[in-house]
């Protein structure tokens, strides 16, 4: 089997930040990195599963909702893959991820979605531990520019 693209990326080397991981046709998906690497400092499963329910909600009912495809956390519990729409230029998506993280960050009361009926894991959220690695995601963005989003090799 072919090796997919995310598997080609050299993840020793690979910073917190955002990334373009690959665009299809009008599809591009953004590599969230929240996390380096290896470097035994992961997401928690519950503070995964909250901001997968706080980032999905808030650029669902962004301006840009109708170029959102899909938001969701990486297996390896370092950040996320959102995929928009390639009408959606790389400042404007800057912008995007800075209000979805601080939102997240100063985020208070039930997390949209956290019900038994809307969701299959409903006890596994952690909101505290969600706010606080959405900040020091906040901290990683000021410093993300448009020509900054590619892999180094």
């Amino acid at each position: 089997m072919r090796k997919i693209a995310s598997f080609t990326v050299n993840h020793d080397t690979l910073k917190k930040g955002v990334y373009v991981s690959r665009t299809d046709g009008d599809a591009v998906t953004y590599d969230l990195r929240m996390k380096t690497p290896n470097a035994g400092d992961y997401i928690s499963p519950k503070s995964l599963h909250t901001i997968e329910h706080l980032l999905a909600t808030f650029v669902r009912n962004s301006e840009y909702s109708d170029q959102v495809i899909y938001a969701g956390p990486m297996g390896c519990r370092t950040g996320f893959y959102l995929i928009m729409r390639d009408s959606v230029s790389r400042e404007s998506l800057l912008e995007l991820l800075r209000a979805a993280f601080g939102f997240i960050a100063d985020f208070s009361g039930e997390i949209p979605g956290s019900s038994r009926i809307e969701c299959g894991n409903y006890l596994e959220h952690d909101l505290e531990a969600a706010k606080a690695d959405a900040k020091d995601y906040c901290e990683v963005l000021k410093n993300v520019t448009p020509d900054s989003m590619m892999y180094s090799e």
